[in-house]
C-alpha cells in the first residue's frame, strides 16, 4: 500500500495513504498513528483521518529534523500494515416520534417504508473511520446503499444533541447541538462525548458499532440529555 510523507507547514507532517474510504486503508492509518505515538520523537499531537495521519511536532525540540525520515520508516514498517485491534460497541437508538423527523424523507428516497429503513439501519455493523467535526462525532460507514440518501438540500441551523443521522453512505451521532445537514432518523440517549467521564469519548477510530432499538419509553428512562 503506497504511502507519502508530506510537509504541512513548519510544525507538522502528513502521512498520506491511498484515497478511498476503506477499512484496510483506515486500519493501517490507525496502526501508523499508534506507532508514531510510541516513537521517541518530539511529537505534540497525532490525528488520524480516513486515509491519513497528521503529525504535529515541536520544531525547536532536539530531534525535530529527524522526524520526516522516521515517519518514512514507520510508514514502511511491515508492523504497521496489519489489522489493529478494535472494540465492538452496542449503541441504543430510538426511532419513534419525535426523534426521527427525517425518516419519511429517507423512506421516500429508498422507495421503502419507515420500518424497512429502520431495519436496514439496524442490520449492519459500522466501522468508525474518524472522529471529528465536533468532539465525539464519529463518522461511521457504510450504511446500506438503499438508504444512502445524500445530505439534506437545506441544513438545519441546530440539530438536537444525540440525534442519529445518515448521509452519503455514512451514519453518526451528534454529540452536541450544532448545525447539520444529515438526515435525522433517531435519537441516542448516551452522550458520545462527556469531558466529566474518565473516558470522555464513547467511540474511537477503528471501533465497530451496532445499533439496537429502544422504545420511546426506554429512551426517556435512559436519556442523559435531560429531555426525559
Amino acid at each position: 500500500m503506497t504511502t507519502r510523507v508530506l510537509p504541512a507547514g513548519d510544525a507538522a507532517w502528513l502521512v498520506e495513504l491511498p484515497e478511498r474510504i476503506d477499512p484496510e486503508v483506515n486500519g493501517r492509518a490507525i496502526a501508523i498513528a499508534r506507532a508514531i505515538e510510541h516513537a521517541p520523537l518530539p511529537v505534540t499531537d497525532v490525528v488520524v483521518g480516513y486515509r491519513s495521519v497528521m503529525v504535529y511536532v515541536d520544531p525547536l525540540a532536539d530531534g525535530a529534523g529527524a522526524v520526516p525520515a522516521a515517519l518514512e520508516r514507520i510508514a514502511a514498517d511491515p508492523g504497521t500494515q496489519g489489522a489493529t485491534a478494535s472494540r465492538q460497541i452496542d449503541v441504543p437508538v430510538c426511532y419513534d416520534d419525535p426523534y426521527g423527523p427525517d425518516l419519511a424523507d429517507v423512506a421516500a428516497f429508498a422507495g421503502a417504508s419507515v420500518e424497512e429503513v429502520i431495519a436496514l439501519h439496524l442490520a449492519r455493523e459500522y466501522r468508525v473511520f474518524v472522529v471529528g467535526f465536533v468532539p465525539g462525532f464519529a463518522y461511521m460507514a457504510r450504511v446500506d446503499p438503499r438508504i444512502a440518501a445524500p445530505r439534506r438540500a437545506s441544513p438545519r441551523l441546530k440539530v438536537p444533541a444525540g440525534s442519529v443521522a445518515i448521509a452519503a453512505g455514512q451514519t453518526g451521532i451528534y454529540p452536541a447541538p450544532t448545525p447539520g445537514g444529515w438526515h435525522l432518523i433517531g435519537r441516542c440517549p448516551i452522550r458520545p462525548y462527556d469531558p466529566s467521564r474518565p473516558a470522555p469519548f464513547l467511540l474511537h477510530a477503528g471501533d465497530r458499532v451496532r445499533f439496537h432499538r429502544l422504545s420511546a419509553e426506554e429512551y426517556r428512562a435512559a436519556s442523559q440529555w435531560g429531555d426525559a
